[in-house]
């Protein structure tokens, strides 16, 4: 093209340059991201990258891309400046979800009877909170709750999500209870447990429920996903029988294998991934 065809007068060549000229955004070049006046520059605290790392996210340097692709905020406010500091007491959200900077432990502890799940109104009783202190430094909750005289597999973590999920009724959880009666459960009885029963008007249905093979009467196996309080113990109740042992050996795909009672172990990447998807 001759300077002649540039009908408009404006130049695409020539050191001056024209308005037209391509921005380059080669190193140093780069166009400058206006800065958030919501938030601070700090010199204290833990720096945003090392938050999302110790949360268990990913490493150092990942948190860094994601950082700088605004994947992260801090108290409402997208964050993408390198280096910035936060105090434990800042909202960090990733991806929209509140992270902590302690890394997600996740443990299962077979409880043993009279272990108290909340704190004992008895001055001196045991609870599980003061067994699962041994295991992390971390504040770990259960999930959800067992009675003081049910044995079996309860779930501890800091995971406030996973938490959330399996707590929640509507998920439903598969659990397999060993329970002992005060006197044998007639066929009629272990029927209508079958069909269903009705609970304060509402009908509760499980998944399973059969004579332990090989004992008496009075040992029954039942599977049920509701996560609904004492409610195998308001099951027999509504047929008159009580209960005399109550354990819960299985929990999601966890079991008592190789667990003795009173004792606690980690769970294993495949175990957590698994209570994930259920």
């Amino acid at each position: 093209m001759s300077r002649s065809d540039n009908s408009s007068g404006k130049k695409f060549s020539g050191r001056q340059g024209g308005s037209s000229r391509k921005k380059s955004y080669a190193r140093g070049n780069a166009p400058i991201k206006r800065k958030n006046t919501a938030l601070e520059k700090r010199e204290d605290g833990m720096r945003l990258n090392k938050y999302i790392a110790n949360a268990g996210i990913c490493s150092r340097r990942d948190a860094d891309i994601y950082i700088a692709s605004g994947n992260v905020s801090v108290n409402g406010e997208v964050v993408t400046e390198m280096g910035y500091k936060v105090q434990l007491t800042d909202e960090v959200k990733f991806d929209g979800r509140s992270i902590t900077p302690d890394k997600p432990e996740y443990f299962v502890l077979n409880k043993s009877k009279g272990v108290f799940v909340t704190g004992s109104v008895h001055k001196g009783g045991l609870t599980v909170m003061d067994i699962m202190a041994k295991a992390s430094k971390s504040k770990l909750d259960p999930i959800g709750k067992l009675d003081t005289q049910t044995t079996g597999l309860l779930v501890f973590t800091n995971d406030g999500a996973l938490a959330k999920k399996l707590a929640n009724p509507k998920n439903g959880i598969r659990q397999i209870y060993h329970i002992k009666l005060d006197h044998a459960l007639s066929q009629d009885d272990l029927e209508k447990i079958r069909e269903g029963v009705y609970i304060e008007s509402k009908k509760i249905n499980v998944t399973d429920v059969s004579y332990v093979k090989d004992r008496p009467k009075t040992e029954v196996g039942m599977e049920l996903t509701s996560t609904k309080p004492h409610i195998v113990q308001k099951i027999f109740k509504s047929l008159s029988y009580e209960i005399l042992n109550l354990d819960r050996v299985v929990y999601g795909g966890l079991t008592k294998k190789d667990l003795p009672r009173g004792r606690f172990r980690t769970l294993t990447k495949q175990e957590v991934i698994n209570l994930g998807n259920l």
